[in-house]
């Protein structure tokens, strides 16, 4: 059976047409699949004052990616600095930072790898800023010099601090004894005035008993005449 030359016309028509369709479809889903394009890296501060990479993944399709940074020394890896994992990524991105106490003009590199769609590093590596973080010192600053104040300060009332001894602690006790005993060190005064303060006692007393021994002599001496008649 013959194909008429209008039939012809329209078979080839829709090749034409799937062909397209099916070309824009692969250009599509290409563009949307998860690329190295998607993903970018910067170091920064972060509100410590401490050091930090980032890394940010804009993958609308949201494909599992593991992140892994390393600091490079002469184009070699020196040490790793850790590795994270990005799920459920979207198209207005998700970040994922790494603690990091970068110096300046450092080096690193970034290696993603998305399963069946990137095994990759970010180009070029990524180069620290040419100033380092400014980290919150742990003790504060001193404080400032306080003003001098233009009132002269009082000195303090010694003479309230010590109580004043009472009066009879104050006194110094006689020393027991007649007046032939030595004065202590405590009565050089007494000795430059020329007499002692219980003198007049100690002289009451003597006239006493001479008078008393006066009167027994006298005494005594009348009985004995009157038994000698």
């Amino acid at each position: 059976m013959s194909i008429s030359p209008r039939t012809a016309r329209s078979v080839r028509f829709l090749g034409v047409v799937s062909a397209s369709v099916a070309l824009v479809l692969g250009v599509a889903s290409n563009a949307m699949a998860c690329s190295i394009r998607d993903f970018s890296a910067k170091a920064e501060c972060d509100a410590d004052g401490k050091g930090v990479i980032s890394v940010t993944d804009v993958d609308p399709t949201g494909v599992t990616a593991e992140v892994s940074v390393y600091l490079e020394n002469n184009g070699a890896d020196e040490r790793m600095v850790g590795t994270r994992t990005i799920e459920n990524s979207t198209a207005k991105g998700v970040t994922v930072t790494f603690s990091e106490d970068w110096e300046p003009n450092a080096e690193y590199r970034i290696h993603i790898k998305a399963k069946g769609y990137v095994d990759e590093d970010i180009k070029p590596n990524l180069t620290t800023p040419s100033e380092a973080c400014e980290q919150e010192e742990d003790n504060p600053p001193a404080p400032e010099n306080p003003k001098p104040s233009d009132k002269p300060s009082t000195p303090a009332d010694t003479d309230t601090d010590t109580p004043a001894p009472s009066e009879s602690e104050s006194a110094t006790p006689e020393p027991a004894g007649d007046g032939n005993s030595p004065s202590p060190e405590g009565d050089s005064n007494l000795a430059e005035t020329g007499a002692d303060s219980n003198t007049p006692v100690i002289a009451g007393i003597a006239a006493a008993f001479l008078t008393v021994g006066g009167g027994a002599i006298h005494y005594s001496t009348r009985r004995r005449g009157a038994s000698s008649r």
